[in-house]
């Protein structure tokens, strides 16, 4: 049984390291995941969908039903000398916290929290636990890195983001996409979907709906 993601292009109004590789552009980064053995799982409103890449690769993104917005996307990579392949989360929240040391101890958890979101219009960060005003950041879009920098006047944060959604559709990052605010101690960070991503992601939902849904819960393929 088939069932369709909801999509609606949005206004375009006026002018983690193993999914980060070069690539030719929108149209060769389609290609490979049409390429990719695919499988696909509704629990609810949400669905889940396998690819496995012909170099190796796991692409395993979550997707609400109600909104066709991806809400969690991982990734695994077949590495011999490695030991056993863990996920590696790109998009949504972050494992749970480590369980207690031998002593009792933990990382504190009032240490900078960054997690990760899309809307149908934007990519989005929040940074918790930043106590500082909003002058006090810096948020900049950096072509030749291909990453936002974040960076604090009192020295106290910086952190360099990684866009692989650009990345793998071979578009650099521009100043004028990128918006920031700060509330409840969380940086919010959002960057601004340029048009090419907008209709990689209308046409890959679009190939998602012609996925044959599987009875199997791919609970082997739950990221830590």
């Amino acid at each position: 049984m088939k069932r369709k993601l909801i999509f609606e292009m949005a206004d375009e109004g006026p002018a983690v390291k193993m999914a980060t590789r070069p690539l030719e552009g929108p149209d060769h980064w389609l290609r490979i995941l049409k390429a990719a053995e695919k499988s696909s799982f509704v629990n609810g409103n949400n669905r889940r969908v396998l690819c496995r890449l012909g170099d190796g690769r796991e692409m395993l993104e979550e997707y609400s039903m109600a909104t066709g917005c991806v809400t969690r996307r991982a990734w695994k990579s077949h590495t011999p000398l490695r030991g056993p392949p863990e996920w590696q989360v790109e998009l949504g929240e972050p494992p749970s916290p480590p369980p207690l040391t031998d002593d009792g101890l933990r990382e504190s958890n009032d240490q900078p929290i960054l997690t990760r979101r899309n809307t149908k219009k934007c990519l989005e960060w929040r940074i918790r636990n930043l106590p500082y005003p909003i002058e006090t950041y810096s948020v900049a879009a950096n072509a030749s890195e291909k990453c936002i920098f974040v960076r604090t006047t009192n020295k106290k944060y910086f952190k360099k983001l990684q866009i692989p959604e650009l990345d793998r559709i071979g578009t650099l990052p521009v100043q004028a996409n990128v918006e920031y605010s700060h509330k409840f101690n969380t940086l919010i960070i959002s960057y601004k979907k340029p048009p090419e991503l907008i209709q990689f992601e209308k046409l890959w939902l679009e190939e998602l709906n012609n996925v044959k849904e599987d009875d199997n819960p791919m609970d082997e393929c739950k990221p830590s």
